[in-house]
Parts: C-alpha cells; sequence; structure tokens
C-alpha cells in the first residue's frame, strides 16, 4: 500500500487550501446527474421530485480576502444571511470538503466552495418530444413549448437535454442552437463534435436558414414585411428586450399566410440571430404573438410597444411586467420565482458564461434570460463539471406522486403555487425549417397555425 499522503505545513498557523482539481473538459451529463431525482406527470403537466443538488464554485478573484458571509450578503441574495447560518449549522456549505462553522471564515485563492440545496423546478408541458431524425451525425427533435434546451436558473431536469438522456437514451450531444424555452420546433444537436464544429461553420458564414411560423395579434400586411430596427437586452434576468437604436442591428422577413378576422399566421424568416428578434420585431410593427407572456402585456402601455412607444424607463417596464405576471401567479411562466428578483443587481455574468454563449446563434433562444446568481449558469469554473449532490425520492414511479419530504431549510417547500394550464404553456411561435448546405429538417405545421384554426 502506498503511504499516506502528508499533510503540507502552513507557516504561523494560516489555513491551508488544496491545490485546484483538474477538471474534466465538455458538457455531457452521464447516469449520476440522471438518477438525482424523477418525473411524474399530473394534469398535462411534468413535474419533477424535488431533489438535493450541490451547487459548487472557486473562489472567484473578487472575493479574496473577503469574508465567506460578506460574499453571502453581497452576491448571493437569493436567501436571508439567516438562511446562510442554518445552512451552516446543518453541514450544508462546506469549504475544501470541510464544514463551515463560522462564516467569518476569510476567503483565499484556490477556495472551493459547495452549497446543498434544496432544489424545487417548474413545471413544464408533458407533451413528449418527438424524434424528427436520427443518424450517426445528428439527432434532430420537435421541441414542445415551455422546454428550457439545457440546464440554466431554476431548469435541470426539465429540459431537452435531460429528458432526452433520461428517457430516449440519447447522451452526451453537442448543442448546435438553441430555441427560447417558450418556443416549439425543430431543434438539432450533433453527435460527435467535429459534426458540430462543421455546422458551426455554416453558422458562422450565414449558410443556415432558418424559417418560423406564428400567431399575431390583428391583421398583419398582405406584402412582405421588412424589419431591421435595433435591438437592445433590457434584462438579462427577466429575459426582456426591446427597439432601441443603441441595440444590435437585426433584420427579420415577414410574410403573412393567413388571416381569420381576428389574428393572423406569419412566416419569419430572420437573417440574423439575436435575442428575442422575432418576437422583438412583431411587437414593434404593432402584431405581437397572440399569447407572448413577455411582448404582449399590459406594462408596454396602451399601444403594447407598437413602434417603440413604451413611456417607460426600463425599471418601471420591468417592475410593470413582473407586478401583471405577479397579480396572474404566473411568474413560473417567465421562469423566475420570487426569490430570484430579490436577488439584487443584474447577474451579467451569464451572458458571458459557456452555457450562454453558442445562444447567440438562433434568433428565438432564451439567452439565458432567467439565470439566479446561485445558478448553474454562474458557477463560472465548474458549469462543465456538475456532478452529483446528495438525493432522495429516487424509487418513485412515473405517473405516482409519491410522499416527498418536506426539507426543514427549503422556502420552497412551505410555499403552494398554482400549476400553470398545458394553455398558458403554449406561445405561438414555432421554428418550423432548418436548412443547411447539407441538410434540411422541417416538422409539421402546429394545429393553432392551421388557416381553419378557431380560439
Amino acid at each position: 500500500a502506498s503511504p499516506a499522503p502528508k499533510k503540507r505545513r502552513v507557516a504561523g498557523g494560516e489555513r491551508y487550501v488544496p491545490p485546484p482539481r483538474k477538471l474534466s473538459a465538455g458538457v455531457s451529463f452521464g447516469p449520476a446527474h440522471f438518477a438525482e431525482t424523477s418525473y411524474y406527470f399530473e394534469g398535462g403537466l411534468r413535474k419533477v421530485r424535488p431533489y438535493y443538488f450541490d451547487f459548487r464554485t472557486y473562489c472567484k478573484g473578487r472575493w479574496v480576502g473577503r469574508s465567506l458571509l460578506h460574499v453571502f450578503s453581497t452576491e448571493f441574495r437569493a436567501q436571508p444571511l439567516a438562511y446562510y447560518r442554518a445552512a451552516a449549522r446543518a453541514g450544508r456549505l462546506r469549504l475544501n470538503e470541510e464544514p463551515v462553522r463560522d462564516l467569518d471564515i476569510v476567503l483565499k485563492n484556490n477556495d472551493f466552495l459547495r452549497n446543498t440545496v434544496h432544489r424545487h423546478e417548474p413545471p413544464v408541458t408533458a407533451q413528449p418530444i418527438q424524434i424528427l431524425v436520427e443518424d450517426d451525425e445528428v439527432v434532430v427533435v420537435d421541441k414542445p413549448s415551455s422546454l428550457p434546451v439545457h440546464p440554466c436558473g431554476r431548469f435541470r431536469h426539465n429540459t431537452v437535454i435531460f429528458i432526452l438522456g433520461k428517457e430516449y437514451d440519447l447522451k452526451e450531444l453537442h448543442t448546435i442552437h438553441r430555441l427560447d424555452r417558450m418556443t416549439s420546433g425543430v431543434l438539432m444537436f450533433a453527435k460527435t463534435a467535429e459534426v458540430s464544429k462543421r455546422i458551426d461553420e455554416q453558422v458562422r458564414e450565414r449558410q443556415l436558414e432558418k424559417e418560423y411560423v406564428c400567431r399575431v395579434v390583428g391583421e398583419f400586411p398582405e406584402n412582405e414585411v421588412v424589419c431591421e430596427e435595433p435591438i437592445l437586452v433590457v434584462s438579462y434576468k427577466v429575459g426582456v428586450c426591446r427597439v432601441d437604436p443603441k441595440g444590435k442591428s437585426c433584420k427579420t422577413i415577414f410574410q403573412r399566410l393567413s388571416y381569420n378576422g381576428k389574428t393572423s399566421v406569419v412566416k419569419c424568416l430572420p437573417r440574423t440571430g439575436r435575442t428575442h428578434q422575432i418576437r422583438v420585431h412583431l411587437q414593434y410593427l404593432g402584431h405581437p404573438i397572440v399569447n407572448d407572456p413577455i411582448y404582449n402585456m399590459e406594462a408596454w402601455g396602451p399601444a403594447r410597444g407598437k413602434g417603440g412607444k413604451i413611456d417607460k424607463t426600463d425599471e418601471e417596464l420591468l417592475k410593470a411586467l413582473v407586478e401583471e405576471h405577479r397579480s396572474k401567479q404566473s411568474l413560473d411562466i417567465l421562469g423566475i420565482s420570487e426569490e430570484d428578483l430579490n436577488s439584487g443587481a443584474e447577474n451579467k455574468d451569464c451572458g458571458n458564461s459557456s452555457d450562454c454563449t453558442k445562444d447567440a446563434k438562433d434568433p428565438e433562444r432564451n439567452d439565458v434570460a432567467a439565470c439566479p446568481p446561485n445558478s448553474d449558469s454562474n458557477l463560472e469554473t465548474l458549469e462543465k463539471n456538475k456532478e452529483l449532490g446528495s438525493c432522495e425520492n429516487q424509487d418513485g414511479q412515473t405517473g405516482e406522486k409519491g410522499s416527498e419530504e418536506k426539507d426543514p431549510l427549503c422556502v420552497e417547500c412551505k410555499i403552494t403555487r398554482r400549476d400553470p394550464s398545458p394553455k398558458e404553456l403554449v406561445m405561438f411561435l414555432h421554428a418550423l425549417r432548418y436548412k443547411g448546405a447539407e441538410f434540411e429538417y422541417c416538422s409539421k405545421m402546429p394545429a393553432w397555425a392551421m388557416e381553419d384554426w378557431e380560439e
């Protein structure tokens, strides 16, 4: 047997910090991740049993020399300090794998922090993911509305990546493009890094053609409409954008397909890939998507943002949007919670994490819109190596809710939330066709886009 490693002596009684561990490359999830919890189905919704999960991060440069208490109070404000003190007493906070007893401990470079939380995920539609194409190179699916593509914010198991891995045994997929959580339709994954790189090059060279279909308010013009208004991100946290001269340049081509006297079905051809581009341009034109939970809300004013007229500051607009959803008990539709809203300043880090950067290739991406400060995407050094925390309730069977223990420290366990209806989880925007130099994938026209569809 090899001798036990000698403990390193630290001069002057200083706290020893072990060297950082080498992190494995890649973003794949394995059996341990998929086994963290299980699904059950209720009222047309796919639900995730609450489970324990470890958020992990190395000490960031700006934290060095600051106390753990100070870091929690300034950067992890989704929970009050009393929660972190209780979590420390319960052994759920660990520094370099040792339980934290004193939150006044001063952080040093390479300190490794682990925070075990009881995690609840919002429900999504129970509509299954349809596999359109699977071969040696790609997997192409028809994504239902309300499902995020990848883990972010409050979503982990209720995502396309996890459902494909757990229920279809499709693992280690490479995301080629993203769709916004509320957008349905054609979604492509590469099976190898080589295929992903090849299609990425087509995306960069603007060789990928995308066609969407949507149902909008009012009678859309019969002639082709081109909108080239620049778009600015108002809030990464809530996921709101608007037309603004300071925004990024973009272009969308629209063509009306049908009109039923109240609403129009419109074909959308985005030529650029800005956040919520199609939705923002339609709002600007005065024809927002019928059931858009952001851009067709009263918070935008009487004109609902037509022509870029809002008459509110960005802060007033965000507050009005949140209050409107809060009054309808529909914050989950936005993918955020009260805790997320209480977490303080905008999380600009989300826009730079590896989970987010690829999104820029798709006009209807979520842009990691609702990542609270303690989410996967903001654990900058570890988002590529998420590991299994402790878990419970793995013995429940699909279709049976089972008995779920309440966690004494969990705020969510004390709250009874209204479930969204399956209808609320559908937005009338669908990715109909994706075409590249060597491929073309199409999905069926959704029922709400048919000419004879009635509301």
